[in-house]
């Protein structure tokens, strides 16, 4: 008995075969605990908190008329704060992120009697560099950030 397959067969075989792996696929990662496809977080509240004092610290430093402002010479990055401001009362981290590398990641405590902080770039590698800066003065909080790029 011999079976003949002509193209007709052969394209509804082949459909069949894809709509099947397809299939497969899908019912393995609805069903495998080990894919987990929620996409709230359990604590999504608490999360959009956050994000909201994220936000509202970032709309007070764009509301200060004399801006942070990050600038970098041969040995120091050097962020510069309002000069209105007593620094003395000024608060706060500057976080340094190292995208292609976590373990570089730093942060330094802000604590200043001047209006500027001043951060060595000798123990800092070349590269890319995003800047947090997140502070407090009279009780009103703040973030600017920054992206640097060191020689």
């Amino acid at each position: 008995m011999k079976i003949k397959i002509n193209w007709g067969t052969g394209i509804v075989i082949a459909f069949t075969l894809f709509i099947s792996f397809i299939l497969f696929f899908v019912i393995k990662v609805q069903t495998d605990n080990q894919y987990d496809n929620e996409l709230v977080v359990e604590d999504y509240y608490k999360q959009e908190r956050i994000l909201q004092a994220k936000l509202d610290r970032e709309q007070n430093a764009a509301d200060l008329n004399d801006r942070v402002t990050v600038a970098q010479d041969d040995e120091f990055i050097k962020i510069n704060f309002p000069e209105a401001f007593d620094a003395s009362k000024i608060t706060g981290k500057v976080s340094l992120y190292r995208p292609s590398n976590q373990k570089l990641d730093f942060e330094i405590p802000i604590s200043i009697s001047v209006p500027y902080l001043l951060i060595p770039k000798s123990d800092m590698a070349g590269g890319r560099w995003d800047i947090a800066i997140e502070w407090q003065y009279s009780n009103v909080g703040y973030q600017n950030s920054a992206m640097l790029t060191i020689e």
